[in-house]
């Protein structure tokens, strides 16, 4: 029965009448999120079940690849087809590729059932962030994106820990079988207490968009994957990969002004706001996945953390994270403001990285841990305030492939992230160790630059020292080369133009740069 309640009442109803909604749609986030940190933590014992460690890495890149290819076609069914349905498939595709990575024999077959894994895992995070969009209007969305942020910080942080649980304690097939009683219980909370109008469209799905955005995005996530280290940046292969991506994503650009149901409807990026969050969103995943991967390591080499520890370091940059989206989205909520948060957010952003930068081998933990607080209150922000004015930009018939872009710009940011940053990071301690240490130094990182504990601590007295000076110069090129690149989401944020939240009174009028302003639809009935 669809929902007849007044405007003016609705606020007041909704919370009660999406909570077992938004409950499930956490548990399903907290799947998308914990699982390739679970599945870290117990990479060492896969490799030493199974064998096959030349093609670790492909574990982690089979998985990425599939998520970040399918990310945008599940917006676009979501769109055309229904939301529920879509939402609901990608959650028993992801099942299904958990179970049979839990019952794999060997690599090769752990590989393909985590790309079989990461198809459905493309449908998780874009379909939560469009369920919202459908069932909550933005002046009200703010408050539940941070509770999503919430989920996400506790998932960075417990990742590890649950991670290292499981393996020690289960096994590590339980790193994948532990995601099927979650997904169970999301899947019958959604299909009982779930009601999105049903749509049916005539057009058929782009299928040739689809393949040529498939073929870009995997030749770009491969470059940043195998740059600098499977193979050299100038080498013949990474200059093929680059070569096919562009080629592909022109074709697709192309092609989506012909198509008749575009995978990405170019009119999205008329919006200015959609653009600039786009770009913003980009800039977020590049600083924040850099961040979380390499201070762990700088805790680890440098100031002598634990595997475990250097997790539970990161707390003041989570933490702080996680207060800030929350009150970000309740002051949306409560202003229908929100340009303030891009601003503030990128501010802090960049100063926050600067202070890493700075770090050397004598600074304390509690001074690294009020710089990285200084860069979670800058994240918290920007998380999820840009899929908030990015869906705000839109038409509701387009949430699906506005929540998906969005998703995968972030998802290409984290990419060129770690691959830009680990590069710069790689050589620089290749560089220092050669300085300090000579020869041996050049021995000890001609593999690798990262060394873990036990290997850290076989070192002479001498090479250890050279490589914490090494890491710590490594690590002030990365963050310094993040603080750079931040500044370009602190132009970009100054550009945003404050568009009335749909829900937050009468629209004004505009000249149809930054979203459609039109009223609000009739809210989805939740239960």
């Amino acid at each position: 029965m669809a929902d007849t309640k007044t405007p003016e009442t609705e606020p007041e109803k909704q919370p009660r009448s999406v909570r077992v909604v938004l409950l499930a749609l956490m548990i399903t986030m907290m799947l998308a999120m914990l699982d390739n940190m679970i599945v870290g933590t117990a990479m060492p014992t896969i490799v030493g079940d199974l064998g096959g460690l030349e093609h670790l890495s492909w574990v982690v890149t089979g998985y990425t690849l599939a998520t970040a290819a399918s990310t945008p076609i599940w917006g676009k069914i979501g769109d055309m087809y229904g939301r529920k349905g879509a939402f609901m498939a990608s959650i028993v595709i992801f099942l299904i590729g958990s179970a049979l990575s839990g019952m794999a024999q060997n690599m090769g077959e752990l590989i393909g059932f985590r790309a079989i894994q990461g198809l459905g895992a493309g449908g998780l995070m874009v379909g939560v962030m469009a369920i919202i969009g459908d069932l909550i209007p933005p002046r009200e969305r703010g408050k539940y994106q941070g509770m999503m942020a919430g989920v996400m910080a506790l998932a960075m942080i417990g990742g590890p820990l649950v991670g290292g649980t499981i393996t020690d304690n289960w096994g590590w097939r339980w790193s994948f079988y532990i995601n099927l009683p979650l997904g169970v219980v999301s899947l019958i909370a959604i299909s009982v207490v779930l009601h999105l109008p049903r749509k049916r469209s005539q057009a058929r799905i782009d299928y040739l968009g689809a393949g040529l955005l498939t073929l870009g995005i995997t030749s770009i996530v491969l470059v940043t994957t195998w740059g600098g280290s499977e193979y050299a940046w100038t080498s013949a292969r990474i200059m093929e990969l680059v070569a096919i991506g562009v080629a592909s994503l022109i074709g697709f650009v192309f092609w989506q002004t012909r198509a008749a149901e575009p995978i990405v409807p170019l009119h999205i990026f008329r919006s200015r706001n959609f653009t600039l969050m786009s770009l913003i969103g980009f800039i977020t995943g590049f600083v924040m996945f850099g961040a979380t991967l390499f201070l762990p390591l700088y805790q680890q080499s440098v100031q002598g953390a634990s595997a475990t520890n250097s997790g539970l370091l990161l707390l003041p940059m989570l933490g702080a994270m996680l207060v800030t989206s929350m009150v970000a989205g309740r002051v949306t909520t409560n202003s229908g403001k929100y340009k303030i948060f891009p601003v503030v957010g990128s501010v802090l952003m960049v100063i926050g990285l600067y202070l890493l930068s700075t770090m050397d081998t004598g600074t304390s933990r509690l001074t690294s841990g009020v710089f990285m607080a200084v860069v979670g209150l800058g994240m918290g922000c920007l998380m999820q305030i840009t899929m908030l004015v990015a869906q705000n930009s839109v038409e509701m018939k387009d949430m699906g492939v506005a929540s998906s872009s969005t998703t995968l710009f972030r998802t290409l940011g984290s990419s060129f992230g770690v691959a830009i940053m680990g590069a710069l990071f790689n050589n620089r301690v290749q560089d220092v160790m050669s300085e300090r240490a000579g020869s041996l130094g050049s021995k000890i990182t001609e593999q690798s630059a990262q060394l873990d504990a036990a290997s850290l601590a076989k070192l002479p007295a001498a090479a250890r020292e050279a490589y914490q000076h090494a890491v710590s110069a490594g690590t002030h090129t990365a963050f310094l080369l993040g603080a750079v690149v931040a500044i370009a989401a602190l132009v970009a944020a100054v550009f945003v133009k404050e568009v009335p939240l749909k829900g937050a009174g009468p629209q004004k009028a505009n000249d149809g740069t930054d979203g459609p302003a039109v009223a609000p639809p009739p809210m989805a009935e939740a239960v």
